[in-house]
């Protein structure tokens, strides 16, 4: 779904300065400093040509060391709507929406692979397996906040939308640790009040995206279809039922072809991000 346009439409940069100025003397609501998350790694050997041959892939470029000076700043009491992260380096930075599908295969295959994912998790979608998650978090993937039930934020009030978005931040820290501080709007969809109750809740960025991963492609927001420096991509946790027979392990296996034919490498999102 390319939202480019829809998010350009829904909030302009006046109107998302005017909500941040508005909430910033608010921010208190939400919990004060998040706890720093643990450095991720890769907790175990960097996979060799073997690892992704067993997956039918051949390895991506590898990524860079992350930046000393980390480009995306991100100040307490803002919460800017990001989509691409500005760097020169050839990375792309995948995120993993809902947490509807539970494949094992997927955990094998990051565990294989080392891929970095941030995954936006819902509760409706995660409750009936929080450790599948956990698991996922232990391979040095962060957990961050996409609703507890996945409304269309805009159609409800202020209130609905902040008991929707803290709840998620305050069970999402209990079950995994460490507090998120990246919010997805459920179907991309915000307005200033949405992000007035992202930055009560503790949420220091709205993160949209540039290209969203189908079945076999992507879709692209700009037209000449290409990846570019520090774009977000967007997948979900999907299986069969929802991709026509593709499994969650195929439609990602896809999703690395395709990064690995425009030359990048994936790199970690909060890696690029500086927390002031």
């Amino acid at each position: 779904m390319r939202h480019g346009a829809r998010i350009r439409a829904l909030a302009g940069a006046a109107a998302l300065t005017a909500a941040m100025t508005a909430c910033t003397a608010t921010a208190g609501v939400g919990p004060a400093d998040p706890p720093t998350a643990p450095a991720p790694s890769a907790a175990g050997p960097v996979p060799d040509p073997g690892d992704w041959a067993r997956w039918g892939l051949k390895p991506l470029a590898p990524a860079p060391p992350p930046p000393a000076d980390r480009p995306l700043k991100l100040a307490r009491g803002t919460a800017p709507v990001i989509d691409r992260v500005p760097t020169r380096d050839r990375v792309v930075f995948v995120t993993i929406d809902d947490g509807k599908e539970k494949d094992p295969r997927f955990v094998q295959m990051m565990t294989d692979l080392r891929v970095p994912i941030s995954m936006f998790l819902t509760d409706d979608s995660i409750k009936d397996d929080y450790a599948y998650f956990t698991a996922l978090r232990d391979l040095g993937n962060h957990v961050q906040n996409h609703t507890m039930t996945h409304p269309v934020m805009p159609l409800y009030g202020q209130d609905v939308q902040q008991r929707e978005i803290c709840g998620q931040q305050r069970l999402l820290t209990a079950r995994y640790g460490t507090r998120p501080t990246l919010f997805r709007p459920p179907f991309g969809r915000y307005g200033d009040s949405t992000q007035a109750a992202a930055i009560r809740c503790g949420a220091r960025a709205i993160v949209m995206w540039r290209e969203s991963m189908q079945i076999h492609d992507m879709q692209y927001d700009e037209p000449d279809r290409r990846l570019r420096p520090g774009d977000i991509i967007l997948a979900h946790f999907r299986g069969p039922a929802d991709l026509k027979g593709t499994t969650m392990t195929q439609m990602f296996a896809n999703l690395l072809k395709r990064i690995r034919q425009q030359g990048f490498a994936v790199a970690r999102l909060e890696d690029y991000i500086q927390l002031r």
